[in-house]
C-alpha cells in the first residue's frame, strides 16, 4: 500500500510514518508534505506510484486541509488527523470517513487502517464520502478552539482540560506544556500550530518561545528597550519577555 502523508508538524510526520511501518513493513510511505501550496505541487507532477491512501492534517501552516482538497481535486481515500475531538466524531462519523485524533495512537491507526482495508476489499471500493457534506459541516464549526489535549505522563497517558495549563513554552528542540500545578509536559505541536488551536481570549504569543494563558499571568513589568518582562504561575525556568514588537497588542490583550 502507498501512502502520502500531509501534516506540518515534523514530529507527528516522522511518528505517523514510523506508526504505519510497525503496522506494516510494506507500506510505502511516497511522501511526507508540511503545507497546501507543497500537497498541491506534488499532486500535480505525475509519480511513478499513485498514492492508495492520504493522511491528512486538518490545519496546515498555510490553510486547511479543506482547502487543499477543494484545489486538488482528489478521488482518494483519506484520513484525517486533527486536534479538534470536540466535534470529529460526529463530523466523520455521519460522513464515513475515518480519523486520527492527535497525538495519534498505535491502536486507533490500525482500527483505521482496518477499516480502509475491509472498504478497499469491497467490489465497489465505496471509499469516498460525501466532502461536500463533511467540508461543510467543519466549516461551520471551525471556530471552535481547542479544549484538552491528550499528553503522555511515563507509560500513563490522560485527557488535559485547557483549563488546568499555565502556558507553552519551546525549549531543547521540542514543545512543552507546563500544568498549573507546575508539571512539565512535552507535546507534540509547534507553537505556530497552538497559536491557531487556541482561544485568543485566553493565550497570547508573548514571544517566539512562549505562549502563555491570562489567569497565569501574575505580573508585569517595564524591562530595558521597549519590552516587558512577564512574571508566570508557576515560574518559567527562563524569563519570559514580552518582544517589543508585540507590547501594543499585548497590553490591548490585558486589558480585554
Amino acid at each position: 500500500m502507498n501512502v502520502v502523508i500531509i501534516e506540518d508538524e515534523k514530529r507527528t510526520a516522522q511518528r505517523l510514518e514510523s506508526l504505519l511501518l510497525q503496522y506494516d513493513p510494506t507500506i510505502r510511505v511516497l511522501a511526507k508534505l508540511p503545507s497546501v501550496a507543497k500537497s498541491l505541487a506534488w499532486f500535480a507532477n505525475p509519480t511513478p506510484a499513485e498514492p492508495d491512501l492520504l493522511f491528512l492534517d486538518i490545519h496546515l501552516d498555510d490553510g486547511s486541509g479543506f482547502q487543499f482538497l477543494e484545489q486538488a481535486g482528489l478521488t482518494l481515500p483519506i484520513i484525517f488527523t486533527t486536534a479538534y475531538d470536540q466535534y470529529a466524531l460526529q463530523a466523520f462519523r455521519t460522513n464515513s470517513i475515518d480519523y486520527l485524533l492527535k497525538p495519534i495512537s498505535a491502536a486507533e491507526l490500525a482500527r483505521a487502517i482496518d477499516k480502509f482495508n475491509r472498504l478497499w476489499a469491497l467490489p465497489q471500493r465505496a471509499l469516498m464520502p460525501d466532502l461536500t457534506a463533511l467540508m461543510q459541516t467543519m466549516k461551520q464549526t471551525h471556530s471552535s478552539y481547542k479544549d484538552r489535549f491528550m499528553v503522555t505522563i511515563g507509560t500513563k497517558s490522560r485527557s488535559l482540560p485547557i483549563g488546568e495549563i499555565a502556558y507553552f513554552f519551546y525549549e531543547n528542540k521540542a514543545t512543552w506544556l507546563t500544568t498549573r500545578e507546575g508539571q512539565p509536559i512535552s507535546i507534540d505541536y509547534s507553537l505556530d500550530k497552538l497559536d491557531i488551536l487556541l482561544d485568543p481570549r485566553q493565550f497570547f504569543r508573548v514571544n517566539r518561545a512562549f505562549l502563555v494563558s491570562l489567569d497565569a499571568i501574575q505580573t508585569v513589568h517595564t524591562y530595558s528597550g521597549s519590552k516587558l518582562k512577564v512574571t508566570l504561575h508557576p515560574p518559567a525556568r527562563q524569563d519570559v519577555l514580552v518582544s517589543g514588537e508585540r507590547v501594543a497588542a499585548f497590553k490591548i490583550w490585558l486589558g480585554k
